[in-house]
């Protein structure tokens, strides 16, 4: 047994271990939830993950960022995190996806490996709604984080499924759109049942397209992503 492990081995006992050990977990996007998803599952001894996000570390992330920093701006978020991985557990067997999820590559990504479960920290609304469909159609166990932006209140923060979520507008925009593709339940969320504070009005971007900016604290998406973390490692521990 690795000695960062005899913590937690008192809790999970030997199979525990071996079960986290074995398990491949895919993790889909590094912002301020999926980072803390992938910090938590490197920490308790899952040793195969693939990450995957094409941003790069902004100083608007450090707010709420575990890969940002100051000496990191600039940095793609997945080799920060693979970085971290390594620098907690040396074995674990890491595989970086420095790209964008779309419709055309989901499936090779998500067959390319085995996986026991897959996390969706995903912004983009096509590519979360695009990564659920694929998982629910492949039959993979998969949790998706709703918005953890514009919150404040850490005890508002529940897991249940997609279709009983509300007050969360992007919850709301996923429903919609997963139901015109014939999947109704039997999808694992993260959500706050806070109602969301206002975004700023939109403003131009780079793409050329007006976006909104929704406020952010360093506790909510953290909290988001540790949780999901925590589902993960439960399920995996209580499977047969």
């Amino acid at each position: 047994m690795t000695a960062f492990l005899e913590r937690t081995h008192i809790l999970v006992g030997d199979e525990g271990l071996e079960k986290l050990k074995q398990a491949n977990v895919f993790v889909a996007g590094l912002g301020g939830v999926g980072s803390y998803v992938v910090e938590a599952l490197a920490r308790s001894g899952i040793s195969k993950l693939t990450i995957v996000d094409n941003d790069t570390v902004n100083q608007s992330n450090i707010n709420r960022q575990l890969p940002a920093l100051n000496s990191t701006i600039g940095k793609p978020k997945t080799r920060v995190i693979e970085h971290r991985v390594k620098d907690i557990n040396p074995d674990c067997q890491l595989t970086v996806i420095e790209n964008f999820l779309r419709s055309e590559n989901i499936d090779d990504y998500l067959l390319g490996q085995k996986y026991d479960y897959i996390a969706d920290c995903i912004d983009s609304l096509n590519s979360k709604v695009g990564l659920v469909e694929a998982a629910y159609n492949h039959g993979l166990n998969i949790i998706s984080s709703m918005g953890a932006g514009g919150k404040l209140d850490p005890t508002r923060i529940e897991v249940t499924d997609l279709f009983k979520t509300h007050e969360c507008p992007l919850a709301k925009m996923m429903r919609s759109r997963l139901r015109r593709r014939g999947i109704k339940k039997g999808i694992k969320a993260v959500f706050s049942s806070e109602i969301p504070q206002r975004p700023l009005p939109p403003e131009p971007t780079d793409s050329g397209r007006p976006r909104s900016v929704v406020g952010s604290i360093s506790f909510i998406p953290s909290i988001f992503g540790l949780t999901m973390a925590g589902v993960i490692i439960n399920d995996i521990l209580n499977a047969e």
